[in-house]
């Protein structure tokens, strides 16, 4: 069918780092990109059960390493990866599979491998959901590719 999408381009953030209310901005579940608003920033932050997640060098690592095992095990096409302190980026190919399924198989078994090596003990890894991206055109996932692998280094050097 023309309409299925190529590959899915997955953005997870770690838990407690892009809140609602965000100064950034921030997407509202089945809402869309949302403004910043102080107050529900704090509310948010408020809510929190424990610090914000920031990823260790050694902790990336090992969600990339988990990244490849999952999609092999599963049959999926690992395009691109990238995971950073505070976010996870994957472009993944996965016929006939729910893009929700691929996102929390991802988060699942890349908390496991974290728990395990882990030096403290923490509960909440990841956000409560994540940005899935549909990719319908060889074009696009050339782009999200290239984002995944070359831009996030370009984007962080530039800051």
């Amino acid at each position: 069918m023309l309409d299925d999408p190529i590959a899915f381009f997955l953005t997870i953030a770690t838990y407690g780092t892009w809140l609602p209310g965000d100064k950034r901005g921030w997407v509202e579940y089945r809402r869309g990109w949302q403004l910043p608003n102080a107050v529900l920033e704090l509310e948010a932050c408020a809510r929190m059960s424990e610090d914000a997640c920031v990823l260790s060098k050694h902790e990336r690592l090992i969600v990339e390493k988990q990244l490849n095992e999952t999609c092999q095990h599963r049959g999926w096409i690992l395009h691109a990866k990238n995971c950073r302190s505070n976010h996870m980026h994957a472009v993944i190919t996965a016929r006939d599979v729910a893009p929700k399924k691929i996102r929390e198989d991802i988060k699942a078994w890349c908390t496991r491998r974290l728990k395990e090596g882990a030096g403290f003990t923490r509960i909440n890894w990841w956000a409560e959901r994540g940005s899935i991206r549909w990719i319908f055109d060889d074009d696009s996932l050339e782009s999200v590719i290239e984002y995944v692998n070359i831009a996030q280094d370009r984007i962080e050097r530039d800051r």
